[in-house]
């Protein structure tokens, strides 16, 4: 009967938020606005990066990385969630889900790589400044990027072919806005501990390892703070990582909450919110946080506004 279940599972239904039919329209509008304010937002700080030559400092092309992957990372699932809104659900074969499922790992997994390494980048900047120019190289910070990218391919296709030789019997419907793990491990039947155990050990050397480099870095950071004699200099010094900061506690908190606890026993409609925040609030508010807590950005979007205008 298993193997009968197994062979009917072709396709996967996605029926998040049908409940509130009456609600779907300026929901799906609401999203097609953040998506857009998203798209606009960090496609803008990658442009101001790029033509802005005061930018183009280490920390910023991490940032313009970031901006990128927030892109990557909305798309995958902003559009899925707008087209179960506007059908009522919608149905994902196998290998779409799949292929969505290990996208959204994939740049999910980079972000959290990229966090890391600009709390690094800070940490060398507050506690090393004099080796900051000679230890974040060009070149250095290309390898961490590459690294980024390495890492979050190779736990990316781990974590999707673990998750997808599990056995879906019977059941199809996924009660989610897009495919992720939690919601699909709700519908796996038969023994599936040695491929829970796998995405488990994996997801380790994703969130907790980033959090334990974030962690140190920061106490090396409040440490090298606390040394500075003026209160002026210690605020301005702290001001060089507060968007970081607030990026890090915006993105991390989501992830632990849905991540890092037992599913058991767990509200759907709350694990849709949360889902909501990291996969499409989050990537739109980046930018802004980093726009308007940041001095040199604000400067730099300034100076291209006045040349727009005198043209």
């Amino acid at each position: 009967m298993a193997e009968t279940n197994l062979t009917l599972v072709t396709e996967f239904l996605l029926i998040a938020f049908t409940d509130y039919s009456e609600l779907a329209l300026p929901l799906f509008l609401l999203f097609l606005l953040t998506y857009l304010i998203t798209l606009l937002g960090n496609l803008g700080m990658i442009i101001l990066i790029h033509m802005d030559h005061q930018l183009h400092s280490p920390m910023y092309f991490l940032l313009r990385h970031l901006s990128f992957m927030d892109i990557c990372y909305s798309s995958v699932t902003v559009p899925q969630t707008m087209a179960v809104l506007l059908e009522h659900g919608a149905t994902l074969s196998y290998t779409r889900c799949a292929a969505q499922f290990f996208l959204f790992t994939f740049f999910g997994a980079i972000d959290c790589y990229l966090l890391a390494i600009m709390a690094y980048d800070r940490y060398v900047a507050v506690c090393q400044p004099l080796l900051y120019v000679t230890m974040m190289t060009q070149k250095a910070r290309q390898g961490f990027v590459a690294g980024a990218y390495v890492a979050g391919l190779f736990s990316a296709l781990v974590r999707t072919v673990t998750a997808f030789t599990l056995s879906f019997c019977g059941n199809n419907v996924v009660d989610f806005i897009f495919c992720d793990l939690p919601p699909l491990l709700k519908i796996v039947c038969g023994d599936s501990f040695t491929q829970e155990v796998v995405i488990i050990v994996f997801a380790v050397f994703v969130i907790p390892a980033c959090m334990v480099v974030i962690l140190v870095s920061y106490l090396f950071i409040i440490v090298a703070i606390m040394r500075i004699p003026s209160a002026g200099g210690r605020a301005k010094t702290f001001s060089t990582c507060a968007s970081h900061i607030t990026t890090v506690s915006l993105f991390f908190g989501t992830l632990i909450f849905m991540y890092l606890r037992d599913n058991s026993g767990q509200s759907s409609e709350r694990d849709r919110v949360v889902s909501v925040f990291y996969t499409t609030v989050i990537p739109m508010l980046n930018p802004l946080i980093y726009s308007l807590r940041n001095k040199e950005v604000k400067e730099a979007l300034r100076k291209i506004l006045n040349r727009v205008k005198l043209s």
